[in-house]
């Protein structure tokens, strides 16, 4: 049975996560240059989307691949540099928590957006977005220097060695207790934004068509296709993190249990399972958009399209080009 299991786990950080990894990345990429246009980025919504977008490929790039050399290849290099070491599970913890919190923070706008007051729309601005983000990114930035400093390559036995933080009894637990309660906040956090703001959409559409054009910065389509993006988002994010969660909270109920080498395979075939979950949402973000966005889906279409007409009139130019040089070189001749 344990050897089924580790079958499976390889298969997965083998051949799945690679292909999600490369995906990922193409599909941050194009969303980018998509957002980066001068008629999304006036959005305050999409600046938010933009950043989560560069954490979600630096949570792609710097750890989420390097998982699948660990897992996929049995290749450990973090074990070999107290440097790698670090910045693997440094990254791991400041990506994984930035890109919530910048959910965190889109939901807020999109709450303040979707208010049927006035004044309290007007605090959804740009300004707000890079305060926000600013102070967030520096409070985590700060916050998990601890796994900076305590992380380390240790030796467990003559010719092995792993890539760990501290295992002292008082720090693990706070490590694990503070991932538990971060990760419960930010869920419970985003499912409350999420409820609050779908109320306020509600409250719009049941608003006469009339009285709305009189209000003074209706949501417009695309706030709303932009509003569904996030939702989908949302929950994409919660059904994904929830089971490494709750793992961790039946590791820490369970530490001092001993175990047999059944239960070993099927624990480490769950941490490994769930956390493959935990990578999804960093890779989705693109489809998402895709699927649920009229508008952005009208935008790659065109920009595929200018894409595709460079490249006819190139080899139009060409094919002229060669005509007239055969023309010439046919006069010559006679």
């Amino acid at each position: 049975m344990s050897s089924t299991l580790n079958i499976i786990t390889v298969y997965l950080y083998r051949y799945v996560l690679p292909v999600m990894g490369i995906l990922g990345n193409l599909g941050n990429l194009l969303s980018i240059l998509i957002f980066i246009k001068k008629t999304w980025r006036k959005n305050v919504c999409v600046f938010y989307f933009s950043i989560y977008l560069i954490c979600n490929t630096g949570f792609i790039n710097f750890y989420m691949l390097s998982t699948v050399f660990i897992n996929g290849y049995s290749i450990n290099a973090q074990n070999s540099s107290v440097l790698l070491c670090k910045l693997y599970i440094y990254a791991g913890f400041l990506f994984s928590t930035l890109f919530p919190t910048i959910l965190i923070l889109a939901s807020i706008d999109r709450l303040l957006i979707s208010s049927q007051n006035v004044d309290t729309r007007l605090y959804s601005s740009k300004r707000l977005a890079y305060f926000s983000i600013s102070i967030s990114t520096i409070f985590w930035v700060i916050f998990f220097l601890h796994v900076l400093i305590k992380s380390s390559v240790y030796r467990l036995y003559a010719g092995f060695y792993f890539c760990y933080f501290d295992t002292t009894n008082n720090y693990v637990d706070f490590v694990s207790y503070s991932s538990l309660i971060i990760n419960g906040l930010i869920c419970l956090t985003i499912i409350i934004l999420a409820i609050f703001a779908y109320k306020n959409v509600r409250r719009i559409r049941a608003i006469p068509a009339r009285q709305q054009r009189r209000q003074v910065r209706s949501m417009s389509k695309k706030d709303f296709q932009l509003l569904r993006c996030l939702y989908v988002q949302d929950i994409v994010y919660i059904v994904c993190s929830i089971p490494v969660n709750i793992y961790y909270v039946y590791e820490t109920a369970t530490k001092n249990i001993p175990r047999t080498a059944i239960r070993s395979a099927i624990e480490n075939f769950s941490l490994n399972f769930f956390t493959f979950l935990h990578d999804i949402p960093y890779c989705i973000s693109f489809l998402i958009f895709l699927f649920v966005s009229r508008a952005f889906q009208t935008e790659l279409k065109r920009m595929v399209n200018m894409v595709v007409r460079r490249d006819i009139i190139t080899i139009r130019s060409e094919e002229e080009n060669n005509v007239k040089q055969n023309v010439v070189a046919v006069v010559v001749v006679s």
